[in-house]
């Protein structure tokens, strides 16, 4: 496989990941966007949903819902998609850290 590939069904598992866990935690409930609510499920943009909400779900929960990802991943997934459902939703955007002097 290319790496192109690689990347591509990399991103495009985390970006289906993303919105599962968005669907897990019910962000659609007081979403900003009103078809998320009108749909219940997440139908808009679940990469800035996921980061400006995922401090609010406790780290056990995250973690819980990792367990089910990866418990639920077919035996033929392929390299790329096992690799992003790997990801805590905490993980996909890492917070930076104030080095000072860095």
């Amino acid at each position: 496989m290319s790496q192109e590939r690689y990347v591509a069904r990399f991103h495009a598992e985390k970006a289906a990941l993303a919105r599962h866990y968005c669907n897990v935690f019910k962000f659609w409930r007081d979403c900003r966007c009103k078809r998320c609510r009108r749909e219940r499920g997440c139908c808009g943009d679940q990469h800035a949903c996921l980061k400006r909400r995922q401090n609010e779900v406790p780290r056990q929960i995250q973690w819980r819902a990792r367990q089910q990802i990866l418990a639920s991943t077919p035996a033929n997934a392929g390299p790329p998609e096992r690799t992003a459902r790997e990801f805590l939703p905490s993980g996909f955007y890492p917070e930076r850290s104030s080095v000072a002097g860095g």
